[in-house]
């Protein structure tokens, strides 16, 4: 979505119980990256996760969130205005704590952090959600005694050919593969894969050829890079990178707990936010795309990055930094990948950054 003044439509997330406004919408300009608020609204608590699709109207799109609290929800709401507005109820996932959502096969699936378990509910016409029409639960543990006492679904997404959704699991090291019945909305279970023990996969991304996904681990500051079969339903582990300089992770005061993979359109570059250290990871991708390469780290620009995301340009990167509570821009150099803080932006207790 555009404008004639060059403007991108963006949406922030916050967390509404640590002072956050809920939904911010705002407009991004394409030429410095700056965002300037449209305003705002708190009608759903906690919405630390959001995703666009289609909505109300011909060629409308509506944004949907999860809201992050003990007995979760998620929402859609039009953003035909200036302001997002519900559409239909908040509708309970029968899951606690979702942390991620994501559209696939007319369903919205939320990913459970506190149940350990994969939502998926019906999307309406009007672009308001319908009934849940599946829970996929979990299963395992992990040797971290509290952090993976039990399954935590951390990120629910679709491959690039769409014939799969992908779950990540930070409690149980792995990553499951499911099939979903675009007819019923029933999610089955294709396959799982195991990653290294203590791990803590939190999220990942594919590659934009679809060849490979880029698994970032929260419990160690790695990225485990996997082949990917899409005809077969397949995910295999073969490197494992480290996403901060080696005087960091053995020396350094801080725990580190990264939080957000992206990679470049053109496949050469990949960024990860990294809470504690709180600074953005440049490593280099290879030709193959089976092997990165730490370049440098640089600052966040704020606090506890939460989310990183890249433009549809790819010209700029964006931080949600939840504890300093602002947004960072970034532009990103072509040649090296390397970002420049460029401004920033208040967003109290920032989870999520989003383009429409």
């Amino acid at each position: 979505m555009g404008s004639d003044n060059g403007a991108g439509r963006v949406f922030i997330g916050s967390f509404t119980s640590a002072g956050g406004r809920g939904i911010t919408a705002a407009t991004m300009d394409q030429e410095t990256g700056a965002l300037t608020v449209l305003g705002s609204t708190d009608t759903v608590p906690d919405p630390s996760y959001l995703v666009v699709g289609h909505g109300p109207g011909p060629g409308g799109r509506a944004l949907y969130t999860v809201s992050e609290t003990e007995r979760g929800a998620a929402a859609a709401l039009d953003i035909t205005g200036d302001v997002p507005q519900p559409v239909g109820e908040l509708r309970p996932v029968d899951g606690d704590g979702p942390t991620h959502l994501a559209l696939a096969g007319g369903h919205l699936l939320t990913a459970n952090y506190g149940s350990g378990s994969v939502t998926a509910l019906s999307v309406r016409e009007d672009g308001s959600l319908g009934a849940v029409t599946t829970v996929l639960r979990h299963e395992g543990s992990g040797p971290d005694a509290d952090r993976q006492r039990g399954p935590h679904a951390h990120q629910v997404l679709s491959d690039p050919s769409g014939n799969w959704v992908l779950s990540v699991d930070l409690g149980t090291d792995s990553i499951r593969i499911c099939a979903l019945d675009t007819t019923t909305g029933a999610l089955r279970l294709h396959g799982e894969t195991a990653l290294r023990p203590g791990t803590g996969p939190r999220h990942l991304a594919f590659h934009p050829a679809g060849s490979h996904a880029y698994v970032l681990n929260e419990l160690e500051p790695t990225v485990t890079i996997c082949r990917w079969d899409a005809a077969a339903g397949v995910l295999e582990p073969v490197a494992e990178t480290s996403v901060l300089p080696e005087e960091s992770v053995c020396g350094g005061a801080t725990t580190t707990y990264p939080s957000e993979v992206v990679v470049s359109h053109d496949g050469r570059f990949l960024w990860t936010a990294n809470r504690g250290h709180d600074s953005i990871s440049v490593l280099a991708l290879d030709a193959t795309g089976e092997k990165a390469t730490l370049v440098t780290t640089v600052g966040c620009g704020g606090h506890w990055p939460r989310d990183l995301v890249l433009d549809p340009t790819g010209r700029w990167l964006y931080a949600a930094n939840e504890r300093s509570g602002n947004v960072s821009w970034f532009s990103v150099d072509p040649a090296t990948g390397i970002p420049r803080r460029t401004g920033s932006l208040e967003a109290p207790a920032a989870s999520c950054v989003i383009f429409a």
